[in-house]
């Protein structure tokens, strides 16, 4: 008797409600920060200041704390996105060579989530000697 009372409702694009999507900043952020951590000669991400409050977060067991958009900052208009990244390099790698790589990565996964990608820029802002970059205050 159950199954009497039980209707299937098949759902087809037709019967699909409307409405509209938006992928936040911060989202972006996260997706660019783990590609761009992924490309070989990045060693860091972020500025001087952000490295160094990293380092005392570090220090006081709160690791994870800043690290999933730390050195991008993205703006997504209509679909499209702008990314930011500040990266340190490691030393004895050109920086054509990392930034394209970075560029690369970075458009391939943002995209990846439906999203296009109209500029990647990129500031180096140190070179890592000998090891990950050392925080300066």
């Amino acid at each position: 008797m159950a199954d009497e009372a039980t209707q299937e409702l098949s759902v087809t694009p037709d019967a699909v409600a409307a409405g509209t999507t938006t992928v936040s900043d911060e989202v972006v952020e996260k997706i660019a920060v783990a590609a761009a951590r992924s490309v070989p000669g990045v060693t860091e991400l972020g500025g001087d200041v952000a490295r160094f409050f990293n380092a005392v977060l570090d220090r006081v067991g709160l690791d994870q704390v800043g690290d999933a958009r730390r050195g991008c900052s993205a703006h997504v208009t209509n679909g499209a996105a702008v990314v930011n990244l500040v990266i340190v390099i490691e030393a004895g790698r050109t920086v054509p060579e990392v930034t394209e790589a970075v560029r690369v990565k970075v458009t391939e996964a943002v995209e990846a989530y439906g999203l296009r990608v109209d500029e990647v820029n990129i500031r180096v802002d140190d070179v890592a000697l000998g090891g990950p970059a050392a925080p300066t205050a």
